[in-house]
C-alpha cells in the first residue's frame, strides 16, 4: 500500500505539471518558474499558467469527487459496472441543470450545483426504483440497464432544451461535453464545502462498504445498519456528483474506470481502495485533459469526450470479462 501510494503521489505530481506546462502554447519548466517569480501578469507566460492553474485545481476537484462517486457507488451498490454516468447521476445533474437555465436562467456555479444536487438525487431513486421493479429485483444487471434508459431520457431532454433556446445553447455548449476550463477558482471554492463534506462521509464509510460487500444479512449481523449507511452514502455521492457536475459537466466513465484500476494494484479492500482512488482520479482527468489540448492544435477536444475514448473500451471488456465468469 506503501508504494502504491508514493506511486500515486508521484504520478498526481506529474500529471499537475503537465497540466501546467502542455497545451497549445507549450511553455518550457524554466519559463514557467521565472514567470512565477518574477508575478507579472502582463506577461503572456503568466497569463497562460494563471488560467492553466485554475483548470488543474478543477481537476483535482472532479478527479476526486467522480473516482470517489465510482468507487462508493460500485460499493453500496456492489455492482462492478456502476459509475455516476451509467447509473444516471450524471444524466440527472445534466438535467436539471440545463432545465434550470431554460426555465430559471440559471448562470452561476451556486446555482447550477443546487440543480446538479437535485438531479442526481432524483436520478438515482428512479434508476433504483426501476431495477427494483424488475422480475429479478435491483441487481447489477437491471441498474446497468435502467441507469442506461434513465441517461438516454435524460440526455435526450438536455438536448431538446439546447436547441430550444439558443442563450442556452451558448451557455451549455462547452459544459455539456465535460470541460475543465470554463470555471474559476472563485467557482470552485463555492463548491469546495459539498466536496469536502461527500469525500469525508465516502472515505468515512470504508469499514461498512467492506462489509457491505459480504451482503446485507451478514454486513447486520456485523453491526452495520444496511438502509441508513445506504442513505448516508447515497447523499456524499450526489454531494460529489452534484458538485463534479456544476464544475465540469457530466464527465464520463472516470468512477468506472479509475476504481477498477486500483483494485488491480490494492485488491477490493475500501480501506485501501478509495484513499488511492482519491488520488489517482486527478491523475487520469488531468492527463485526459493534456492530450485534448495537443491531439489536435490549436483546437482543443474537450476532457469529457477523452475520458468517454478510454472509458468505453473499458466498459466492454469488463461486461465481456463479467459474461464469461456468468459462463
Amino acid at each position: 500500500m506503501l508504494l502504491a501510494t508514493a506511486g500515486a503521489l508521484v504520478a498526481l505530481a506529474v500529471a499537475c505539471v503537465l497540466s501546467l506546462l502542455v497545451g497549445a502554447r507549450t511553455i518550457p519548466l524554466d519559463a514557467a518558474w521565472q514567470a512565477l517569480v518574477a508575478f507579472d501578469p502582463t506577461t503572456a507566460d503568466h497569463a497562460v499558467l494563471a488560467n492553466r492553474l485554475q483548470r488543474t485545481l478543477a481537476g483535482l476537484a472532479v478527479g476526486v469527487a467522480l473516482a470517489l462517486a465510482g468507487a462508493g457507488l460500485q460499493g453500496v451498490t456492489r455492482n462492478p459496472l456502476a459509475d455516476p454516468g451509467i447509473l444516471g447521476l450524471n444524466a440527472g445533474a445534466a438535467a436539471a441543470v440545463a432545465l434550470g437555465v431554460y426555465l430559471l436562467s440559471l448562470s452561476t456555479v451556486t446555482q447550477f450545483m443546487a440543480a446538479g444536487f437535485l438531479g442526481a438525487a432524483i436520478a438515482a431513486v428512479a434508476v433504483y426504483a426501476l431495477a427494483a421493479a424488475s422480475r429479478t429485483g435491483a441487481t447489477p444487471v437491471t441498474l446497468s440497464i435502467a441507469g442506461a434508459a434513465v441517461t438516454a431520457g435524460l440526455g435526450s431532454v438536455v438536448n431538446a432544451l439546447v436547441i430550444l433556446d439558443q442563450g442556452a445553447l451558448d451557455r451549455m455548449r462547452l459544459w455539456q461535453v465535460g470541460t475543465l476550463g470554463a470555471r474559476d477558482l472563485g467557482d470552485l471554492l463555492a463548491v469546495s464545502p459539498a466536496l469536502l463534506l461527500g469525500t469525508v462521509i465516502v472515505l468515512g464509510a470504508s469499514r461498512a462498504l467492506n462489509a457491505l460487500a459480504l451482503g446485507d444479512d451478514a454486513a447486520a449481523g456485523l453491526g452495520v445498519h444496511v438502509a441508513r449507511t445506504r442513505i448516508v452514502l447515497g447523499a456524499g455521492i450526489v454531494l460529489l456528483v452534484g458538485a463534479a457536475v456544476s464544475l465540469a459537466g457530466p464527465v464520463g466513465f472516470l468512477g468506472l474506470v479509475v476504481p477498477h484500476a486500483v483494485r488491480l494494484l490494492v485488491g477490493s479492500d475500501h480501506r485501501r481502495l478509495l484513499p488511492l482512488s482519491l488520488l489517482l482520479g486527478p491523475v487520469v482527468l488531468l492527463l485526459a485533459d493534456v492530450v485534448g489540448r495537443v491531439v489536435a492544435p490549436p483546437a482543443e477536444v474537450q476532457v469529457g469526450v477523452m475520458t468517454a475514448l478510454l472509458g468505453v473500451p473499458v466498459f466492454l471488456v469488463l461486461i465481456r470479462t463479467r459474461k464469461r465468469v456468468a459462463l
